[in-house]
């Protein structure tokens, strides 16, 4: 029985580590550009061309202090400058880069209880922000995180009348504390930057895509 119980864990973590590499390697892949021609950055203000849009390009993520976790490797990024954001359309990437900026937010308020905010603490906070152009219409998108192993994909439709913004909003994971008040309240407390990323929320000129 106890070797059978070993080799099931063995058997789970071994699924795990392969879903990570999986989307190690992933991210490797899309971090490479297949083609050139798909979007562009810009930093001129005025109107894209006919057939063009301007997409302004918005994420965000917290991460701890480095040093905060005295087992992470010496090569993370977490707490560093340079955290990169890997972006890939239609086959074309690009890789930015963000030194991030110290983040001090309380953790309890003035009587004592604690913040219902995810990213209360210490830590360090990187913000993204660009804008591309590219054709008007429908465009594969590739947001990733390689430092996180986060990656997601999704269809969007860009529209050539009026502003885009695309923004890619963290959730972060859950520590295992509970607190004696209602559970919606416990749940939403116990989400913390501290705990790493769980995933991203994707707006459209602010309306949530579901995929």
């Amino acid at each position: 029985m106890k070797k059978m119980v070993t080799w099931m864990t063995l058997m789970v973590l071994g699924l795990a580590l392969v879903g990570c590499g999986v989307t190690a390697r992933e991210i490797r892949a899309k971090s490479l550009s297949e083609r050139t021609d798909v979007f562009r950055e810009v930093k001129e203000e005025g109107a894209p061309p006919n057939g063009f849009v301007d997409v302004v390009i918005k994420a965000s993520i917290k991460t701890h202090l480095e040093g905060y976790y005295a087992l992470e490797s010496k090569e993370s990024l977490h707490g560093k400058a340079g955290y990169p954001f890997v972006l890939n359309i239609d086959g074309q990437a690009v890789t930015w880069r963000v030194d991030g900026h110290e983040d001090i937010k309380p953790k309890y308020d003035e009587k004592g209880k604690a913040v219902p905010d995810p990213e209360a603490g210490d830590g360090i906070k990187y913000v993204l922000g660009k804008k591309i152009r590219m054709t008007a219409g429908s465009h594969r998108i590739f947001f990733g995180l390689p430092e996180d192993d986060y990656a997601l994909e999704a269809n969007l439709v860009f529209k050539e009348d009026g502003s885009n913004v695309l923004e890619f909003k963290p959730v972060y994971k859950s520590e295992r504390k509970y607190y004696s008040i209602r559970k919606s309240e416990r749940m939403k407390r116990n989400e913390t930057f501290l705990k790493g990323i769980k995933g991203f929320e994707i707006f459209l000129n602010g309306n949530p895509i579901l995929f």
